[in-house]
């Protein structure tokens, strides 16, 4: 008996001195970035991603007498609850009485006069490693604001959950609010790393061209190493899966097909109103907590189920290429064309696709500009 609990305590011990370090986020970190805030007027940039410790981070700075003196919120809002495109209005916290401003919408960037009562930004949002997922531009805009107006920006790091890099790199004339710096289409970043290129490159379009910034990293975490998101980043992408598939995906909002908004599987399913897609069928319904307008409303959608398929390790135009095949539309099937272009960073693959290439020959086409991009991330790069 007494070899028997001799073995189990042994078992336990080699548990717990083998098992790995459980990850730990920057907000967490508080004993790092409190003390750099304590005495200063504090602006947050947050939304329902912004945790430490099961606590939303306004909340954690209250609790530990900091003085907030705004949110601003970014797409989706300040808990991460309006549709993509929807406008985010003003308010006040109904918890602490924080005023919250909109940073989508007509005013993406703090002005002069929002930054005149505060001393420091603090970033604390979850990315999902694409280009085109907004949160990335709006911390651009803020780095921007900082160095325009002599103010300190202090980002709050996360893993990325989707760390691959692969696509285009951005073209300058294909600059918006869905791609603003010469980066691929998967980054390879997480935001504090992707902030330290920002400014180590000189990408910000203020005088002068970097703000003071500091990144608290994450703890116990490397790259290539998955990390499960334990809230939903936007309305949309509710779960990894939709995570893993929403950069290949996203590019069908520039189609007349459907990506499951309005069903309870966005950014796993495709489909259209036409049988030609496929036997899969689904039908998009007004979705609170998901869309509440979505394409195709209350119309059968017929396509593909992806939710129990093998998951693409990291970008993909096999989805796009196989429905615009099947579509036999040709150029029409862009319903947007300027939106895909402004997605993908350039016309070059919407050319490519035109012309009939397939995804290997398409994806040649950015394979030097992405093995240059791949050299300037490494001056970066936080977590080897």
């Amino acid at each position: 008996m007494q070899r028997l609990m001799l073995t189990f305590y042994c078992f336990i011990l080699s548990f717990f001195m083998y098992a790995e370090p459980s990850i730990m986020v920057g907000a967490e970190c508080t004993n790092e970035y409190l003390p750099l805030l304590r005495g200063k007027r504090v602006a947050l940039i947050v939304n329902q991603t912004s945790l430490a410790g099961g606590k939303h981070l306004p909340d954690v700075m209250v609790q530990n007498d900091i003085t907030v003196k705004k949110v601003f919120a970014p797409e989706h809002g300040f808990r991460g609850n309006a549709d993509a495109g929807e406008s985010v209005t003003d308010g006040k916290d109904s918890k602490t009485g924080i005023p919250i401003i909109s940073l989508y919408g007509k005013n993406k960037k703090p002005t002069a006069e929002q930054m005149k009562d505060i001393d420091v930004i603090v970033f604390d949002i979850q990315d999902v490693g694409a280009r085109f997922y907004t949160y990335i531009s709006t911390m651009h805009y803020a780095m921007e604001a900082c160095a325009e107006n002599g103010k300190e920006m202090i980002i709050l790091d996360r893993p990325n959950p989707c760390d691959y890099i692969d696509g285009p790199i951005l073209q300058k004339s294909f600059k918006s609010f869905v791609g603003i710096d010469p980066i691929p289409l998967l980054h390879g970043c997480t935001v504090g790393e992707l902030a330290r290129m920002i400014n180590g490159e000189g990408w910000l379009s203020s005088q002068p061209r970097t703000c003071k910034l500091t990144v608290v990293s994450v703890k116990n975490w490397k790259h290539k190493q998955p990390y499960s998101l334990p809230v939903k980043p936007s309305p949309n992408l509710p779960n990894d899966r939709s995570i893993a598939l929403y950069p290949s995906l996203c590019l069908f909002e520039a189609t007349d097909v459907s990506v499951g908004r309005g069903t309870h599987y966005p950014f796993q399913i495709l489909g259209a109103p036409d049988k030609k897609y496929g036997t899969f069928t689904f039908t998009p319904k007004s979705l609170p907590g998901f869309d509440k307008n979505p394409m195709h409303k209350n119309k059968p959608c017929f396509g593909t189920d992806l939710r129990e398929t093998n998951l693409p390790k990291g970008f993909t135009l096999s989805y796009f290429l196989d429905f615009y095949k099947k579509s036999g539309a040709g150029a029409a099937f862009f319903t947007r064309p300027r939106w895909f272009d402004l997605l993908m960073g350039n016309s070059k693959v919407r050319e490519d696709i035109l012309k009939g290439k397939n995804e290997q020959e398409i994806k040649a086409g950015w394979k030097d500009e992405l093995d240059k991009y791949k050299e300037i991330r490494k001056k970066y790069l936080l977590y080897k």
